[in-house]
């Protein structure tokens, strides 16, 4: 039972997978069949979708070559316009070329005609010429034969007369020329001298290394030693100053090469005097007192000083040392008074060329800061100017022009170069420092050595106070080409082996003279 029952199940099932496979593939061919004829109607509607396409397009390409050829012909039409009217300037052009032409010709025809006009004047001229020598020679013949003379003796005769007329008016303003010439000058060497005064004259008064302190008697001198010398060493010990007291009536004289101590102790010692009580105690109180006066006097002459230059935000502590220039002196001149003149000059010089003016007056008003201390530090002024400057903040540029002024470095910028010509300036004018005699006077004599040393120089001479050097050179020897070269040799030479305060400016002078004389 079990068996056949299985064996009919499995029966069942073979036809039912049976019968499923072959609706399956009825199925299939049925799709198969639609897909063609869905296919076959696609394939037939693209076709006719191509032939539309295909009519459209050549359609759109006809269109195109008819807009293109109207395009072609229109160009062929404006083109064609074009030309006429180029042929048609073309042929204006031409005729009025024929016009000018035809002018030229004309305008030919007429210097023909001058030309034979000038040539014909011309032989008329000569002809004239001609008869005019013959008449004035057949003149000369009849006035020789009137007066007896010959043309030689009539000329010698005629110059004689002139001469001996003449001579007399020539003494006259001779004469005159003299004594204009004497009043003029005289004149001339007043207003010289008076100007020279004039520029000579300082607002300040040359200070040399020692000061002198009035007593009011000849007994105040044993008071101010002192017993056994002990106030005099207590002045000197406190202030740095020595006190010269020799046979001098009634004067006491400090010596140092401080003007500012020399200052200090001038203030100590009045003082003490009017007081009366000189002690070794007093002595020290009155010191301290005098050096914290003459602390805040000098920052007034600083805050002043950089007031009248127009200078402002500069550091106190060179505030400080600009007052201590007050009391330093270079060749008798001031050194605050010149660094003041060389900010002036330095901002007048930057407004002409239109640079920085406060700038050039800052750098010009503390170009000689070194000096204030120079006495107390190794090494230039000028560099050591520009340390300080650099240690307060100072601009690059200002450090740099104090440091070039006197060629310590290469002056690199503007700034450098005007510091450099305020400076020269204000130390060269007329009175601003003074030498000794004896060195004067040796410096103009090498000045003109070394003039008269090179070949072809006739003479030299030092003038301006040695501010300019004339050499008068033989025009024979040296043309104007090797009076230039010679300018530049002198310049040279006078750079490597003088020393001088401010610049010295060398003339060369070459003359050639034609001297005759009338007897």
């Amino acid at each position: 039972m079990g068996f056949f029952y299985y064996f009919a199940l499995f029966v069942v099932a073979i036809i039912g997978v049976f019968a499923g496979y072959y609706g399956q593939r009825r199925i299939a061919a049925r799709r198969v069949g639609d897909a063609e004829v869905l296919a076959r109607r696609i394939v037939e509607e693209a076709r006719k979708e191509a032939l539309a396409q295909k009519k459209e397009i050549v359609l759109q390409g006809q269109d195109d070559l008819f807009r293109q050829k109207k395009e072609m012909e229109n160009e062929f039409r404006q083109r064609e316009h074009e030309a006429k009217n180029r042929e048609r300037k073309l042929d204006e052009v031409s005729d009025r070329l024929e016009k000018r032409q035809e002018k030229a010709n004309e305008k030919e025809r007429d210097l023909l005609r001058l030309e034979k006009d000038l040539s014909r004047r011309e032989r008329q001229i000569g002809e004239n010429e001609k008869n005019l020598q013959a008449k004035i020679d057949e003149q000369e013949v009849k006035l020789e034969e009137i007066a007896g003379l010959t043309r030689d003796e009539a000329r010698s005769k005629l110059i004689k007369d002139i001469e001996v007329k003449t001579r007399h008016d020539s003494a006259k303003m001779i004469r005159q020329i003299e004594t204009e010439a004497r009043e003029t000058a005289d004149r001339k060497a007043k207003d010289i001298l008076s100007t020279v005064i004039q520029r000579y004259a300082g607002d300040y008064v040359g200070e040399q290394t020692v000061t002198a302190v009035n007593l009011p008697s000849e007994d105040m001198k044993g008071r101010i030693i002192g017993r056994e010398g002990r106030n005099i060493r207590a002045i000197e010990a406190a202030t740095g100053v020595d006190l010269i007291i020799d046979d001098t009536p009634e004067t006491v004289i400090l010596s140092s090469f401080s003007p500012l101590r020399r200052q200090i102790a001038k203030m100590a010692l009045e003082r003490l005097i009017q007081d009366g009580r000189i002690h070794p105690a007093r002595i020290e109180d009155i010191v301290k007192k005098c050096e914290v006066e003459m602390d805040t006097h000098v920052r007034e002459l600083g805050e002043q000083a950089t007031f009248d230059a127009g200078v402002h935000g500069i550091h106190p502590e060179i505030i400080k040392l600009l007052g201590q220039l007050r009391y330093r002196t270079s060749f008798t001149q001031n050194v605050l008074q010149h660094s003041l003149e060389v900010s002036a000059l330095c901002g007048m010089m930057a407004s002409e060329l239109g640079l920085d003016v406060k700038k050039a007056k800052r750098a010009g008003l503390l170009h000689d800061i070194g000096k204030a201390v120079d006495h107390e530090i190794e090494g230039p002024h000028a560099l050591i100017g520009a340390d300080i400057a650099k240690k307060y903040n100072e601009n690059q540029d200002i450090v740099h022009a104090i440091a070039a002024h006197h060629e310590d470095q290469p002056p690199a910028t503007w700034l450098a170069v005007l510091v450099q010509a305020g400076d020269s300036l204000s130390g060269a004018r007329p009175g601003a420092r003074k030498e000794l005699l004896e060195n004067y006077v040796k410096r103009l004599q090498d000045l003109e050595e070394i003039a008269t040393g090179f070949e072809g120089v006739n003479k030299a001479y030092a003038i301006q106070a040695g501010r300019e050097i004339r050499v008068l050179v033989n025009p024979d020897h040296i043309d104007d080409d090797h009076s230039y070269l010679l300018c530049k040799d002198l310049t040279k030479q006078i750079e490597e082996k003088m020393t001088y305060p401010g610049q010295i400016r060398v003339t060369i002078i070459r003359e050639k003279r034609a001297v005759g004389y009338a007897k």
